[in-house]
């Protein structure tokens, strides 16, 4: 059950900052049967997350997305950089970021958090687990959880 505070800005805005072709697949494919109406935007990279997420230059007219799916190994700009300077932006920083990265490094879990992730997912390997992981995702965060709300 979606709470009354997002059922009336269905669907869900969902950033992905991924550079992966096929992770990008798994995500679309996991949130396309997910329980929640899910819009999914896709950058490739740190750099294009920060103007995604700033509404500037080709992205202007972009939606302030709900939440951020971030891997951290990006192109231009990475995941801890794009962190960091999405929490130093009072505008931004309350959007929920969930680490989703192929990283299991207790040093990388560590500085995500010490920059303030909301939480921090290995991607799992196979395709029906990926699946599992994104429909875990939307239960807590657009069932369970109340977000603050991204708005225009």
């Amino acid at each position: 059950m979606v709470p009354d505070e997002l059922a009336d800005e269905l669907p869900v805005d969902v950033l992905l900052v991924e550079d992966n072709p096929g992770d990008v697949r798994l995500t679309r494919e996991a949130f396309a049967t997910a329980t929640v109406e899910t819009e999914l935007h896709v950058v490739s990279d740190g750099v294009s997350a920060i103007e995604f997420l700033e509404q500037r230059e080709e992205y202007a007219d972009a939606v302030r997305p709900d939440i951020v799916l971030l891997d951290l190994n990006l192109p231009r700009k990475n995941g801890d950089a794009v962190l960091a300077e999405l929490r130093n932006d009072p505008e931004i920083a309350k959007i929920p970021v969930i680490v989703l990265t192929s990283s299991e490094a207790a040093e990388d879990v560590c500085q995500s958090y010490e920059l303030d992730a909301n939480a921090y997912l290995t991607k799992p390997v196979s395709p029906d687990s990926f699946d599992e992981a994104i429909q875990s995702v939307t239960d807590f965060w657009f069932s369970t959880a109340t977000l603050p709300g991204g708005g225009d």
